[in-house]
């Protein structure tokens, strides 16, 4: 299970840092060697360093949007 002090620590993250800890959880897990235990924390390591990505995309995607409508309603 994911300790709250590295989901407080994840939330912090910037999307490149998440995306680029996410990238290395990946490999990590990939390769394989390690306990069920281990395997499972870093699992869900990678699920909450996914979501803060997700969370950066769907601000920027809202940001793009807003830009967009506020384009939209200058030109009308």
């Amino acid at each position: 299970m994911t300790d709250s002090t590295d989901t407080a620590e994840i939330a912090t993250f910037g999307y490149e840092r998440a995306r680029d800890e996410l990238v290395n959880v990946v490999k990590m897990l990939e390769q394989g060697g390690m306990d069920l235990d281990d395997s499972l924390a870093l699992w869900e390591r990678g699920e909450a360093l996914a979501n803060r990505c997700e969370e950066h995309l769907a601000g920027a995607r809202k940001r793009v949007e807003d830009a967009l409508a506020h384009r939209t309603s200058q030109e009308g």
